[in-house]
Order: structure tokens, then C-alpha cells, then sequence
């Protein structure tokens, strides 16, 4: 999603907060729990999930091998709910010609660096390019979520959009 005016050009970028990795985290939770419930069974020799008997199940090694699956699944489950929830990633890249200026802006964990905020002035940018490739001597700022789903055709619109926009050449044809 864009917003554009003769003067500013404001692009939206979607971060982790999808629906594939809140149904990732869900399931991963879920599946998760069960192991840990189901080894915890074994250990205190009680069914805690309906139906599903942990009578076969010996604590050592396969109930605590359970224990460990369900803990490493609940913290990677827990990992990927935290980016949903933050929206990792997630930003804008915004570009002003009355200013001169442009910003890129992205969300990140939690801590020090939770906010990625590049600026750069308009003058500085040579070429909207296609490809991120190192230069000696410059820097690529990617301006698209990683891992999105671009069609070459879309990609290039946009690609060409920005650069008209910008009146910069484009690279990587």
C-alpha cells in the first residue's frame, strides 16, 4: 500500500504480522503444548489430555524426550507470536522532494535497536535498482520486505514508479 502526491511518496511495508505466521504460531503452540502435556502424563502416571493415554509412554527417555520437544517448541511457538505482535519488519519508506529527503523506517525487536530509521538525502540516490549487489564504495538499501512475493512484472512497475518518481535511473534490467 502507497501514498503518493506530487511532493511525497509514502510506501507502507508489511512486516510478520501475516496470516500464515500467526496460523504457523498457532499451530506450532498448540502441537507444542500437547508434547508437554503428554510427557508430563507419563511422568505423574495421569491422563491430562482426553482421550489420549499416556499409559505406554515411558517417562525415561521417551516422555522426557516429549518434555524437551513440547519447551523447545513453546519457546519458537512464543518467538514467532512476539514478531506477529511487534510486526517485525514492518515500515515505511518515505521520500520528500519538497525536503530533499528520504527515510526508511522498519520495526525490530525489542530492546536498543527496536527502531531501524535510515535517512538519506534525495541528492544521494543515483538509481532505483532491481538486484541488491555490493559496490565498493555504496550502499543498496532494500526497500521490500524479504521473502515477498513479487511478480518480475510488478516489480518493475513499482521499480519504474519510484524512479520517475525520483527521476533517477534504473538498475539491474
Amino acid at each position: 500500500m502507497s501514498s503518493r502526491s506530487k511532493w511525497v511518496q509514502v510506501e507502507f511495508i508489511k512486516g510478520s504480522r501475516t496470516f500464515a505466521n500467526l496460523c504457523w504460531a498457532c499451530i506450532l503452540v498448540c502441537g507444542a503444548t500437547g508434547f508437554l502435556l503428554v510427557g508430563f502424563s507419563s511422568f505423574i502416571g495421569k491422563d491430562l489430555i482426553p482421550n489420549i493415554s499416556s499409559k505406554q509412554i515411558a517417562f525415561i527417555p521417551q516422555g522426557l524426550i516429549m518434555c524437551f520437544y513440547g519447551i523447545a517448541g513453546l519457546f519458537m511457538g512464543l518467538y514467532l507470536c512476539c514478531t506477529v505482535f511487534w510486526d517485525v519488519g514492518g515500515g515505511y519508506n518515505y521520500f520528500d522532494k519538497q525536503e530533499g529527503i528520504s527515510y526508511v523506517f522498519r520495526w525490530g525487536f525489542l530492546g536498543k535497536n527496536s527502531r531501524i530509521h535510515i535517512q538519506l538525502l534525495l541528492k544521494d540516490i543515483e538509481a532505483v535498482g532491481l538486484k541488491t549487489q555490493e559496490v565498493r564504495g555504496q550502499q543498496s538499501i532494500p526497500l521490500t520486505r524479504i521473502g515477498e512475493n513479487f511478480t518480475l512484472d510488478n516489480l518493475e512497475k513499482k521499480a519504474a514508479e519510484l524512479a520517475r518518481f525520483l527521476r533517477v535511473s534504473i538498475e539491474g534490467f
